[in-house]
């Protein structure tokens, strides 16, 4: 058999195209995506992904390798994983600022570690929040369904010049304000209890000025943000549910394919 420059050529497309989509997921991916995965590990992930599904994929266009269209579909390919990976981070993220509004408004702000995803210094309540939702996350093949998405996504979305549609990408920006919601609600039923607690401080206060209220209020409101998580972390998965079901419902919206319904896929 005769290897010419054109069938080289083809089986390179066949093969940088859908690894430009498949390491793109997992470079921004929750878990995969984070400062603790080596690089080698999402490479050879990768690859290894895309060398197994390359055989029931859908034709590739033909398109030379080395142009300017071909660094469009590239663009475009790239997109899409980083689309679908946002969606896990997004999903994360709302659990670490829900953590990190309970934090300040129970004095446990002062507690801080650095945050292995990002780099930065924040609260311990948030990373907590962040461990919970990884492990979680995982326990539901959270990554495998990702992966899953992906796979689809070449059905749904061929490789080709033309990506995601807009609306899809309004769709994707339009989950922040989700996002934001979500982490709020988490976080309402600490944010009125320790209302209710610095409001019994004002009428002890007024009740009795010669109490200092800067010396006893510090300690007293750390231990009732102890109790407040304690009391609350069981509702941990009931807030997880919904919003994973959401993310994969705009998930199936982004490649426009119909989800197969279930957190467990």
């Amino acid at each position: 058999m005769i290897y010419t420059t054109g069938l080289l050529m083809e089986w390179l497309s066949s093969i940088v195209w859908p690894l430009a989509r498949v390491s793109s997921l997992l470079m921004v991916m929750a878990v995969f995506g984070s400062r603790l995965a080596p690089a080698r590990i999402r490479i050879g992930l990768a690859l290894s992904i895309t060398l197994l599904i390359s055989s029931v994929l859908p034709k590739m266009p033909s398109v030379e390798l080395f142009s300017l269209a071909s660094f469009l579909v590239l663009a475009q390919q790239l997109l899409v994983g980083i689309a679908l990976g946002l969606m896990t981070q997004f999903l994360m993220e709302s659990f670490v600022m829900a953590g990190q509004v309970i934090a300040m408004q129970t004095s446990l702000g002062f507690a801080t570690l650095v945050d292995p995803m990002n780099g930065q210094s924040a609260p311990v309540v948030g990373q907590f929040y962040l461990m919970l939702a990884t492990l979680v996350f995982l326990a539901l093949d959270g990554h495998l369904i990702m992966i899953r998405l992906i796979v689809l996504s070449f059905e749904t979305l061929p490789v080709s010049e033309q990506g995601i549609p807009l609306p899809a990408i309004r769709t994707l920006v339009g989950f922040l304000g989700v996002m934001y919601q979500a982490s709020l609600m988490m976080a309402l039923s600490a944010i009125v209890a320790l209302l209710l607690i610095n409001f019994a401080f004002g009428v002890m206060t007024r009740a009795a000025p010669q109490l200092n209220i800067f010396s006893i209020g510090f300690a007293v409101s750390m231990m009732s943000g102890l109790l407040i998580l304690w009391l609350t972390i069981g509702g941990f998965l009931g807030h997880f549910d919904p919003m994973w079901e959401r993310v994969q419902e705009v998930s199936c919206q982004l490649i426009d394919t119909q989800c197969f319904g279930g957190a467990n896929g």
